[in-house]
């Protein structure tokens, strides 16, 4: 039985496991390691070496993008997914694809303001052995739920890749926004083996989709778990939280329309579901301020999934007298077995020690926290965008940080950066660019480490761009392979695009 665990710990096992084959000795030839690799013709492959992003089961990461502004068929802000699938090579020369609501195949019809990949997933949800694609909708009308309900569809893996799709939920209300930004993930948060999809609705309460899922989009019961207050979810994540073995789901909110009030909360998965949710308590005995992502992983690898948090927008009345707030923050929340423990938590900003770069007003790090280990020491490291960041004259053109994970967990020492303007990167750095405003980790190449992918939705006056980065012991470019591609390379339309706006983690 191949059972999916959160996507941050599933990845984070399999870099560890790829991290100890290479201690033992096992020869690199090429830059490719000799070691098993996932058999398209066994698709029941379980363990360490099943990619969550794999749709075609070669043993690659594959990389989904959300263009979800995009024009389709005329029809404006109707939105596209493009997929490029991974190869020996990475990212650069693998085989692509473009996926809209007037794809065969694809239910529903491309119309204005649906928001085709509002936010993106992966999870095995048929048990297949082969990664499908959750797509959400959140702009969608639907019949039974009305204007701006929302709409969550599952395009399916195989042996060829992605092809068919399906209904997997509507949203039950007008304006439920369902599959809306940051409002999808996947967790078996039952421990009974089968993928559930966790979503969204009237923006607060979660809604569990019980897998296993049919290939007509049919699933399992459903889970509704209100939250007594009148929040709104930013972003949700999955992991094992406690080290029980049954994952947890954990979320970035705000109270209500006050964006000051930022906290971060999560719900034990248990063999009923999910319970009600905690509240993350910092050191003063108060809810610790949050931020509007989250990701999560083990990064200082004790048994138990980490929470990482960023706090883009700096500026509310809740930064007053807290330095780290200032041009964003990233905090490293350690699990424990009783949970999350604010009260251990570390924050970083661009003035802490190590970190490339000066905090200043606007900057927005911590865009978009991602994990993974892309160095290959065995720790996950914090990848996170700064799409704020001037370079100089060149006002918000962008740039990315990777913070290095170890047992102490995640502190700014030996960080590295990115921009447009480092050797090698194709483009050039330019003025509402917005580099950065979205970032990926995924094992592209299979030699075990997480390579980087970065958009900038603002490129090319907002049609958007990719760059893709293998990573290294040393760096995640120069003088390892650089790749990226736009609208134009996909046959898109590419005006107001905002391709790289999201990508599916």
């Amino acid at each position: 039985m191949v059972t999916l665990a959160s996507r941050s710990r599933r990845r984070a096992l399999f870099f560890r496991w790829r991290h100890l084959v290479l201690a033992t000795g096992i020869a690199l030839v090429a830059g490719a390691v000799t070691a098993p690799v996932v058999n398209a013709a066994s698709p029941a492959a379980s363990g360490a070496d099943q990619l969550r992003d794999d749709f075609n089961g070669d043993g690659y990461a594959d990389l989904a993008v959300a263009a979800p502004s995009a024009t389709v068929g005329g029809k404006a802000r109707a939105g596209f997914v493009a997929v490029r699938y991974g190869s020996r090579y990475g990212w650069v020369t693998g085989a692509r694809k473009v996926f809209t609501q007037n794809s065969a195949g694809v239910p529903g019809t491309a119309e204005q303001d649906d928001r085709f990949g509002s936010a993106l997933t992966t999870g095995d949800l048929d048990r297949d052995g082969y990664a499908d694609l959750v797509v959400g909708v959140g702009g969608e009308d639907t019949e039974s739920g009305g204007t701006d309900s929302g709409y969550v569809q599952v395009i399916w893996g195989g042996a060829g890749g992605l092809s068919g799709a399906s209904s997997a939920g509507t949203g039950k209300s007008a304006h439920d926004r369902l599959g809306d930004p940051g409002h999808l993930a996947v967790a078996d948060v039952d421990g009974d083996g089968p993928t559930d999809v966790v979503t969204v609705q009237n923006e607060h309460d979660l809604r569990v989709l019980k897998g296993p899922f049919g290939r007509d989009g049919s699933h399992g019961s459903e889970q509704i778990v209100k939250d007594a207050y009148d929040s709104r979810v930013l972003d949700l994540a999955a992991g094992d939280l406690n080290g029980d073995g049954i994952t947890d789901v954990v979320a970035a909110e705000r109270s209500g329309d006050w964006f000051d009030s930022r906290r971060v909360v999560y719900w034990y998965g248990t063999r009923a579901g999910l319970t009600p949710y905690t509240l993350v308590y910092d050191i003063d005995g108060a809810g610790l301020q949050g931020g509007e992502n989250l990701d999560v992983g083990d990064i200082d690898q004790d048994g138990y999934d980490d929470i990482v948090v960023g706090r883009a927008v700096d500026g509310h009345d809740s930064d007053l007298d807290n330095p780290y707030v200032k041009g964003g923050r990233v905090a490293w929340i350690p699990g424990t077995p009783e949970g999350p423990d604010g009260v251990k938590a570390v924050f970083l900003n661009q003035d802490s020690a190590g970190v490339p770069g000066t905090a200043e007003k606007g900057d927005r790090f911590g865009t978009d926290v991602q994990i993974g280990d892309v160095h290959g020491d065995g720790y996950p490291d914090v990848l996170t965008g700064v799409p704020g960041e001037d370079l100089g004259s060149v006002a918000d053109a962008g740039a990315v940080v990777v913070l290095n994970g170890s047992a102490d967990g995640v502190s700014g020492i030996g960080a590295r950066t990115v921009t447009q303007d480092t050797g090698n990167v194709p483009g050039a750095a330019e003025k509402g660019d917005g580099f950065g405003k979205a970032v990926h980790l995924g094992d592209s190449d299979h030699d075990g480490l997480a390579d980087v992918a970065v958009g900038a939705p603002g490129e090319n006056g907002g049609s958007g761009f990719i760059w893709h980065f293998k990573s290294g012991p040393a760096l995640i470019v120069t003088p390892n392979a650089t790749g990226a591609f736009g609208t134009t390379y996909l046959g898109t339309q590419g005006a107001n695009a905002g391709f790289g706006s999201g990508f599916a983690n």
